[in-house]
């Protein structure tokens, strides 16, 4: 029994070219199919703790200042952070900002701008992944 439990622990991967003998890979040889991995995807719940953290740091109008968050029903987390100067567009203030989003061992990026609406508070308008241009 001691001598199978050995000779299964200190097997590993080979492989056979079916003639009894062994083949060598070559380090650029690729197996299997795991590609690249793909960044996460927010839930809706997700993009709504991101939207609030938007217009909370947006609306304090703190220079060079971040607003972390976290849904606590999928344990995303991240920050925003505004991006640049206000600026006009169809006679409102906007600003541009940026959002981290973690969902377990994953982060991804994403973009979005948004105006100040009544009140003083900011309304999200755009929200999407964030790509490097």
């Amino acid at each position: 029994m001691t001598a199978i439990l050995i000779g299964i622990g200190s097997g590993g991967c080979s492989l056979s070219r079916g003639d009894g003998a062994f083949a060598k890979m070559d380090d650029n040889e690729v197996t299997g199919s795991i590609g690249p991995a793909k960044p996460p995807v927010p839930t809706e719940s997700d993009l709504a703790f991101t939207r609030n953290a938007a217009s909370d740091v947006l609306t304090k109008g703190d220079k060079d200042s971040s607003q972390p968050w976290e849904n606590p029903e999928t344990g995303a987390r991240g920050s925003v952070t505004p991006l640049a100067q206000a600026y006009s567009s169809e006679g409102r203030t906007c600003r541009d900002f940026l959002a981290s989003y973690v969902n377990g061992r994953s982060e991804s990026w994403l973009q979005g701008a948004a105006c100040k609406a009544g009140h003083g508070r900011w309304e999200i308008h755009t929200l999407k992944p964030w790509t490097r241009g």
